[in-house]
Parts: structure tokens; sequence; C-alpha cells
């Protein structure tokens, strides 16, 4: 099952998170689930030039309107290119794929509203927001069959908050924080696709975490059960 991973770079590319480093981690852990992975540099490149079709796409990037790293220079995305990746999107969920979303990947991709829309839930500048990163405690919740038999666990992460939901989410996990329950691991059926979204995986230390590690294993066994497979 071929898996491409969709990495931060150029416009995506952000100081804070780094995309080399968490998409080779998220290539181990999609290899040991039984895919074949591929790592792509930027979302919507990658979108635009995938040939032959894929099981899974795994969408680990930031925000194209935020700010890059020191000394980065990339130029706006042609129509061309919007177009190509956003066509490639429409036919992957028309025809059924599996899609793993990570962290900053609430905010990318915005050029494309399907994606957004599959998501179910967005980053807002001046309305999102995260606490401090550092040791997280992750509430398993709700009857999904990804949670079931997990148990309660703690991760050095950052954990993003105050993201209003777009969609039906179906929780796996939360985290709680002055009080309030956020959401922050979820499951959404989009026939004849899947996607599972986690606000976890700031960086590498998130994927060092063996209760992490099995709850994404379990999730990438949901999505390789996408009824239709075939390739787009």
């Amino acid at each position: 099952m071929r898996a491409v991973i969709l990495s931060g770079a150029g416009r995506t590319a952000d100081p804070w998170h780094p995309y080399p480093e968490t998409s080779a981690a998220l290539a181990d852990i999609v290899r040991a689930a039984g895919f074949e992975p591929e790592i792509a540099d930027g979302p919507l490149e990658g979108l635009a030039d995938l040939a032959g079709g894929a099981h899974l796409i795994v969408v680990n990037a930031g925000d194209p309107d935020g700010p890059m790293p020191e000394g980065a220079d990339a130029p706006p995305p042609s129509p061309e290119l919007e177009d190509r990746a956003a066509d490639a999107l429409d036919a992957a969920l028309e025809r059924g794929v599996g899609v793993l979303a990570v962290h900053s990947a609430a905010s990318t991709l915005r050029e494309l509203p399907a994606f957004g829309a599959a998501l179910g839930a967005r980053w807002i500048d001046g309305r999102s927001w995260h606490p401090p990163i550092g040791e997280a405690r992750v509430r398993i919740v709700g009857d999904h069959e990804i949670a079931d038999g997990l148990a309660d666990f703690t991760v050095f992460d950052e954990r993003y908050s105050g993201m209003p939901l777009s969609g039906v989410i179906e929780p796996i996990a939360e985290h709680v924080e002055d009080g309030i329950r956020h959401p922050l691991i979820w499951a959404r059926e989009l026939a004849p696709s899947r996607l599972v979204y986690s606000a976890l995986g700031h960086d590498a230390r998130a994927y060092e975490s063996d209760e992490y590690r099995e709850l994404l294993g379990r999730a990438l066994a949901w999505l390789a059960e996408v009824p239709a497979a075939t390739f787009f």
C-alpha cells in the first residue's frame, strides 16, 4: 500500500516545526503499519505530482500564509499548481483514500477548501492556541474502535486548543486545560474515504511515546480499511 507524506517545505515550512524530522518519524510509523511511504516536499506539490495513486495521504505541513524560516523565500503557488492539487485531492476523496493529518496540518492547504471541510476543524489565528510545550496528559475518550482498550498516557508535546469544529467528529482523545476539555484526536467517515486528525506532533519527541505510536498504528490500520481499494 502506497503512502505519500506531504511534508512542510517552502511556504508551508515555518520557524517552529522541524518537518524533515517529524516526517521521517511518521514514515517509520507508516512503514511499520504496512505502507510504503514516500515523502513529498510541499503539500500542494505532493498532491499535484501524485501519479499512480495512493492508499494513504499523510499531511504534516504548516500555514502557507505564516512566516517562513529565517532567510527562506518561496514564490506563491501558481494557479495551475493549485488546480492540479485540488483535482487530485477531490479525486482521492471521491474514490476512497485514507488521510492522516497531524498537528499543524490544521493550518495548511488553505488554498484547498475541500481539505478544510474534510478535516472538520481549522487553526484560526487569534482564536486557536496551545499551552507551552511540555509533558501533556492525553485522555482517551469515546467508543471508536481506534480507542478501544487504550489507556490515558503522557507525551511531550504541544496541545492545540480552541479550534472550532466545522463538522461531526468521532472523538478518540482529548486534553484538559484550565478545566476545559479540548478535542485532541478524532476520526471522520467521508464515504468512501476516512480521515484521522491528531493535534499532536510538534517535533520528534512526540513520536518517542510508545503509547502514541500504538494509537497511530491503530489509526493507520483503520485508515487502511477504506472501502475503495482502487487508486485515484
